[in-house]
């Protein structure tokens, strides 16, 4: 077992760093003031790219940090989704952000040369973005049986009725195309029942109702959004897979995608400690540095300890997948998904609590930081879907009946 990058991987996590400190941390610092003071003001929400981030595109891009995911495996791809943890610009920049690398990887797996001609060349070339809608407003989402909006073959197409919310990326100005779960055939195994399908933006029938805030963040440029789909058509030959597809593809998306959220937030752990320390040892209070009052050096050596050992699960996790597929990593990929955004959660409070009042003011990223870990506990399946899973498994090996 060994989680050792290779050469060229580690190459490129140094790269990626280097980039991300010196072309990335100052952009992004201006434009998250420009943000908060546009909020603070009332204006509406800018739903556009700035400028300034198309050309940090370019300039990865030409020194080959794009698409960094596409053909490394997942052992050697974590240390350089860590890294862009660090920023929250970072992903968008590389061309690595979600849901885009999932619905790339989907086409790349799954796809008929023609939708990867019409829509994966696009998205690895950067010039469109896309959205995925699988979670549902009434209906308990988390078990993915539930969905009900229905994707029916009629003839030569397939049209899809219902309504999705939390719908990423579906805000981007450039989102062209999304990715949707639905209904096929009632009747088939639970497991079969449901297709995922193309589906253009500017399909007649198809309405961004609203966009989502998560905890008062908008997450523009890119955004969550609720959409109805109403007698929405698109040819058959959209339909990934063939119908009935949806939980097979599903297998194989969701666990790559998980160990890169897990390992943004191992990134986004070590950004809020960093943080944290410098603002510890800066400030004094009661005559003493802040980081030698009230336990908080034992809070740190806490807060290392859990962020060295999630990285190493998450290493863990990676190993197998690549070693043996997803399903060889079932429980792996779900310890994983719940440990990370707990633990980076734990850490981003303690950094806030460290600035005082400034760490809940946008003067500091850590806000939006804690909105971010919160919300991939819910995302991608709740924490408790997860834990059940692995309870499961670990139970099935002492003779426990499902």
């Amino acid at each position: 077992m060994d989680f050792s990058p290779s050469a060229r991987a580690a190459e490129l996590t140094g790269a990626v760093r280097d980039f991300i400190d010196g072309e990335i941390a100052p952009v992004e610092h201006d434009l998250h003031q420009r943000s908060a003071r546009a909020r603070r003001a009332g204006e509406p929400v800018s739903w556009r790219v700035p400028e300034e981030v198309r050309e940090l595109q370019r300039r990865a891009r030409d020194r080959g940090l794009w698409n960094l995911f596409a053909d490394l495996s997942n052992v050697d791809y974590a240390p350089i989704a860590e890294a862009t943890g660090w920023s929250f610009l970072a992903p968008y920049v590389f061309n690595c952000n979600a849901p885009d690398t999932g619905n790339m990887e989907v086409l790349e797996k799954y796809g008929t040369p023609e939708q990867r001609d019409r829509w994966l060349t696009p998205l690895l070339d950067g010039t469109i973005r896309s959205g995925f809608a699988m979670t549902e407003p009434a209906v308990a989402s988390s078990d993915a049986t539930n969905m009900q909006l229905t994707a029916v073959l009629d003839g030569d197409e397939v049209v899809l009725d219902g309504r999705k919310w939390w719908t990423t990326g579906v805000g981007h100005p450039d989102c062209r195309v999304l990715i949707v779960m639905g209904l096929t055939d009632p009747g088939a195994h639970r497991h079969a029942r449901h297709s995922m399908v193309l589906v253009p933006i500017d399909t007649p029938g198809v309405k961004v109702e609203r966009m989502l805030d998560t905890m008062g963040f908008l997450d523009e440029p890119f955004g969550h959004g609720e959409v109805s789909f109403t007698g929405a058509r698109v040819p058959a030959a959209n339909i990934i897979a063939g119908p009935g597809q949806a939980f097979a593809i599903a297998q194989g998306r969701l666990g790559p995608g998980r160990v890169h959220h897990a390992m943004r937030m191992i990134g986004l752990a070590e950004r809020a400690l960093h943080l944290a320390c410098e603002r510890g040892l800066a400030r004094t209070a009661f005559g003493k540095p802040i980081m030698n009052l009230g336990g908080n050096r034992e809070r740190v050596a806490d807060a290392r300890i859990a962020i060295n050992a999630t990285r190493l699960l998450i290493q863990h996790a990676a190993w197998k997948l690549d070693a043996g597929g997803p399903m060889a990593a079932l429980s792996e990929v779900s310890q994983i998904k719940v440990a990370a955004p707990n633990v980076a959660q734990q850490v981003i409070d303690f950094a806030m609590q460290i600035h005082g009042g400034a760490g809940l003011s946008s003067d500091f990223p850590l806000a939006s930081a804690w909105t971010a870990a919160r919300a991939v506990r819910i995302a991608d399946g709740p924490d408790e879907v997860h834990r059940g899973l692995i309870a499961r498994l670990e139970l099935a090996d002492h003779g426990a009946a499902r």
